[in-house]
């Protein structure tokens, strides 16, 4: 499995973007896909994941309300609608894919996904 994730870019405090992450390869109903973020000098962190055959999704506390998950099977795409950003989202943003299957309390851990995206620059200016 291979992820292209994409759609970063500059945008000022309080603006949107939509990342996209093209997956190539043998995807099937136990693949969970997720989105993670890692800023300077920060631990990579957890920011939603979505089931890849069910419309099932998790967030972390810091993005719910603003960020929204969802997958286009179709087009072997998830995507994450970035809303109401604020400096503190600055990050690069990476796709991740694991088809371990579903469990919420194994979602917000990178060493549980196999796959990586090469991830997508997202800068918030004040």
């Amino acid at each position: 499995v291979q992820l292209q994730a994409s759609g970063g870019g500059l945008v000022q405090a309080g603006g949107s973007l939509r990342l996209s992450c093209l997956a190539s390869g043998h995807i099937d109903k136990a693949f969970v896909m997720g989105w993670f973020r890692q800023a300077p000098g920060k631990e990579r962190e957890f920011v939603a994941a979505i089931r890849w055959s069910a419309d099932w999704k998790h967030y972390a506390d810091s993005v719910k309300g603003r960020f929204t998950i969802s997958r286009d099977v179709a087009k072997n795409t998830i995507y994450l609608e970035v809303n109401s950003l604020n400096p503190e989202d600055t990050a690069v943003y990476y796709c991740a894919a694991d088809h371990n299957g579903w469990l919420v309390s194994r979602l917000a851990f990178p060493r549980e996904y196999e796959y990586w995206g090469q991830g997508t620059q997202v800068t918030v200016s004040s």
